[in-house]
């Protein structure tokens, strides 16, 4: 389906045309329509199907091309991270560079400046306002948000949202809001409290299920069996015998994350790290430069799993098991973006091994099974209860591109 057979505002086609779209994606397909009749949706899809237009572009027509209040903020935008918020607000930007629709993101860590700025435009209307909800519960706990007008809801990432602990934020935001309004929910996943939270906003919603695609076959997947005291040295034995440019390594908490990007330092590896400890302006600085390739080596917190747009990431390491099948789809779905290959590498202790038999069984199969070097000492078993033998004997003996020295 093309996106011409919506019926867009000739000012909306222009920025779709300037952004390059041309075919929609399945969740554009199914959503915008339900958007433009006015329906309540909720909506099963994950990042990277074109679920942030698939809301947006209706959106930015109804507010187009429908009557409504001056002076007021008309949409609102709720989503977990400053992240996805600054990139939603890109977005946006292009989407609606031909029309007048104003829109403004608000998320904590900005100084004084952008607060003001945020204030200006939180209490005389803005069009759409992209926002985090602490952040957002906190203007309007000052009295000045004007939300009188307001006729559109979006929910984006709610699972992640709730996961976060934002659910009394979120229904904080609610309780300010109109009674009557269009709602809109998006979720990777749907489990019992994604419901719960569904049936106390939405007002008879259609339903959108587009399915957890399993990762590409394009990425090639290892896992390595391991204790906790071998992840550091694998770390370093697999960067210093790689070529790869661009690696991403994921772990579950800030504490590994300072512990790892630590030890990669003093090993005189050309590594940083992002995480919620960073201030704003620190954070989006060593984003751009791992963008741009200056940066070949970032450690995150799953901050960095969903929404952030990197096409040119070589290899993705999972220090640590993802919680579910869900989060390692996201995370190794960083690498092999676009047209090219990747790596996703997972490392797995024996306390996390029935965490991965379970996305093992999500994937539909088991993940090849990588030797450690001998070099690191004696490893565990992983048990499957079936006999499983290592699927992979491979050696890593590519000069590093990853230490300082090697790039001077």
């Amino acid at each position: 389906m093309k996106f011409t057979d919506f019926g867009f505002d000739e000012r909306l086609m222009e920025g779709i045309d300037a952004s390059g779209y041309e075919e929609t994606t399945p969740v554009q397909e199914q959503v915008i329509p339900l958007i433009m009749a006015g329906k309540d949706v909720i909506a099963s899809a994950q990042t990277g199907t074109g679920k942030t237009a698939a809301f947006l572009l209706p959106l930015i027509n109804k507010i187009i091309t429908d009557p409504h209040e001056d002076h007021t903020n008309n949409a609102l935008v709720i989503v977990p991270t400053r992240e996805l918020a600054i990139q939603i607000a890109q977005h946006m930007e292009g989407l609606s560079y031909f029309t007048s629709v104003s829109s403004i993101a608000v998320y904590g860590g900005v100084d004084g400046n952008a607060f003001v700025q945020e204030k200006k435009a939180l209490s005389h209307g803005a069009d759409i306002v992209i926002c985090t909800p602490g952040k957002m519960m906190s203007h309007i706990k000052m009295g000045y948000v004007k939300m009188a007008g307001l006729k559109y809801l979006i929910l984006d990432e709610a699972d992640r949202m709730l996961d976060m602990g934002f659910y009394d934020d979120i229904m904080f935001i609610i309780d300010s809001l109109p009674k009557k309004r269009q709602n809109l929910l998006f979720s990777a996943t749907m489990p019992h409290k994604i419901r719960e939270l569904a049936r106390k906003i939405l007002h008879h919603p259609e339903e959108v299920n587009i399915s957890i695609s399993k990762p590409p076959e394009k990425i090639k997947q290892e896992a390595f069996i391991v204790y906790e005291t071998q992840k550091i040295p694998l770390v370093k034995h697999l960067l210093s015998n790689s070529n790869f440019k661009s690696v991403l390594i994921f772990c579950s908490s800030k504490i590994s994350v300072k512990q790892l990007t630590r030890d990669l330092k003093r090993a005189k590896f050309l590594a940083d790290e992002i995480h919620s400890d960073l201030d704003q302006s620190k954070r989006e600085e060593v984003l751009i430069q791992f963008k741009s390739r200056r940066l070949p080596i970032l450690v995150a917190t799953d901050i960095l799993s969903r929404g952030i747009d990197i096409d040119n990431i070589d290899l993705v390491i999972n220090y640590d098991v993802p919680h579910d099948g869900e989060d390692y789809v996201h995370r190794i779905g960083r690498t092999a973006r676009a047209a090219a290959e990747g790596s996703a590498y997972t490392f797995v202790t024996v306390k996390e091994q029935r965490k991965f038999l379970a996305i093992e069984k999500l994937l539909g199969k088991p993940v090849p099974k990588a030797n450690v070097p001998e070099e690191l000492g004696e490893t565990p078993g992983y048990n499957t209860g079936s006999s499983n033998a290592p699927a992979s004997n491979r050696k890593f003996s590519r000069p590093s591109q990853f230490k300082n020295n090697s790039r001077r």
